[in-house]
């Protein structure tokens, strides 16, 4: 959705630019409405995952982010990655439901980096875990969405205060929800890179 400024191949990475000024953001505290940051979505059904792979070099600007995104529509949205804010990458959620929130913890030693953010649909819940390279799945968020709504996951990017971020995505996969809350998730094999 929104097509970005371009889209190149580079093997099998997929290496996105952003539009001007582009984001996700519903209302709360800023006031306003944005709905044009750039998403690839894929159907995410109940008892289905998906992760996104990324390298997060280039991230120089106040919001530059990118990760996953799980969508129903304008206003019940999710999306998870890695932003920066206070001139350092934070691993953050924004969880919408009509309004916006936002949550976040400062993650210095994952800039430049490979992240994996992996979004994990069981009954009335999403569960967004991340990590860095190979090292440990971090839990991110708990959100609640409805178990029948149709939703829709894969990766996003957005720069808010400029165009020209470029972000590196490496692999895309699609598989069966993780079987308990507090336990690293099963691997995934590719869908696609």
């Amino acid at each position: 959705m929104n097509a970005p400024a371009a889209i190149d191949r580079d093997g099998d990475h997929l290496l996105v630019t952003t539009r001007d000024k582009t984001d996700f953001w519903r209302t709360t505290s800023y006031g306003f409405v944005h709905d044009d940051g750039h998403a690839l979505l894929t159907d995410l059904p109940a008892g289905s995952a998906v992760e996104v792979t990324f390298d997060s070099a280039g991230f120089t600007d106040l919001y530059d982010q990118a990760g996953l995104m799980v969508r129903v529509d304008e206003s019940t949205w999710i999306k998870a990655g890695i932003e920066v804010t206070d001139s350092a990458p934070h691993l953050g959620a924004v969880v919408t439901h009509g309004s916006s929130d936002w949550s976040m913890a400062p993650v210095p030693d994952w800039a430049g980096r490979r992240v994996t953010v992996r979004a994990s649909r069981v009954g009335d819940a999403v569960t967004i875990r991340a990590r860095c390279e190979d090292g440990p799945w971090r839990m991110v968020r708990l959100a609640p969405l409805a178990p029948d709504a149709a939703a829709s996951a894969g990766p996003f990017c957005c720069s808010p205060q400029r165009a020209g971020l470029q972000v590196r995505f490496t692999r895309l996969a699609v598989g069966p929800a993780d079987t308990e809350l507090h336990a690293d998730p099963a691997p995934i094999n590719p869908a696609r890179n």
